[in-house]
């Protein structure tokens, strides 16, 4: 079997967004996995919670991007018993990080938002492909970020609060679900502030934006 067939074999397309505010993190995500043209899953969770203070988003290989969820949940569980404190996001970010290097030979597939609230308030972290963490205001990854991108450009500005970035990155995610081929079939919305992380539910996201 050729690079390109598993390639196209691979469940990605997809569009994440993540928001830093200033009272919290807002992480979200369309639902939809595809292989090439094909639509493998279209209820595929890629907003995930790793604690009670962190969450993540995943763009790209969805085997490679659990087995990374799987390890971070694993490792910010171990420092919460060992500790007795959260575990810091740029902890979180740099062990993520260290996962990309040491699979360089069979690299993850994947680019990965990791975001939270710990002692220094809210973090949004981007780790990419190639293990390159960056701290972000606002970002977006997946094949539908070009569009997301044109959304949050216009529409972020400093100091929001995580009700406005919920509305923001609800907008960014719908528009790559209409011009984006590999984006749809709903959105996940997460937000983590100092009373933790929440899933929104389908009534919560309806009263944001008519999805």
């Amino acid at each position: 079997m050729s690079a390109n067939s598993v390639e196209d074999k691979i469940l990605h397309g997809t569009t994440t967004v993540g928001i830093k505010a200033s009272d919290g993190v807002v992480l979200c995500a369309d639902m939809r996995a595809s292989a090439g043209y094909f639509i493998a899953n279209n209820n595929t969770m890629k907003v995930q919670q790793l604690a009670r203070h962190a969450g993540m988003t995943m763009a790209g290989g969805v085997a490679d991007a659990q087995n990374i969820t799987d390890v971070l949940r694993y490792h910010a569980n171990i420092h919460l018993v060992q500790k007795n404190e959260n575990i810091p996001i740029r902890s979180l970010a740099r062990l993520c990080s260290l996962m990309f290097h040491q699979n360089r030979g069979y690299p993850f597939i994947a680019d990965i938002l990791i975001g939270g609230y710990d002692k220094q308030g809210p973090q949004l972290v981007n780790i990419d492909v190639f293990g390159s963490v960056e701290e972000k205001k606002y970002v977006t990854t997946g094949s539908g970020s070009p569009v997301a991108y044109g959304t949050l450009e216009d529409e972020y500005r400093d100091n929001l609060t995580v009700n406005e970035a919920k509305v923001i990155a609800l907008r960014a995610v719908k528009a790559a679900i209409v011009r984006n081929i590999g984006t749809g079939d709903g959105i996940n919305v997460a937000v983590i502030d100092k009373d933790g992380y929440r899933l929104l539910t389908k009534e919560q996201k309806k009263a944001i934006i008519a999805l």
